[in-house]
């Protein structure tokens, strides 16, 4: 089984979306969208870019001379 997006109301006027794995673990949870329509589109963004992203190591530490 797939992972899925989780559209969940945020506030009164909002929207936002959580990305679970299969096993239904959180793996990424959107900022707030102000409507259905934004939230849709958003989730749409991520399919796409995902796909086709790459990956960026910035964890190590940048050490100056001193």
């Amino acid at each position: 089984m797939a992972g899925r997006f989780e559209i969940l109301k945020d506030g009164e006027d909002g929207y936002r979306f959580r990305l679970t794995a299969a096993d239904g673990t959180p793996v990424a949870e959107s900022p707030r969208f102000k409507d259905l329509k934004a939230v849709v589109a958003g989730i749409n963004a991520v399919r796409e870019n995902a796909a086709t992203g790459i990956v960026v190591d910035q964890s190590k530490t940048v050490r100056c001379a001193a």
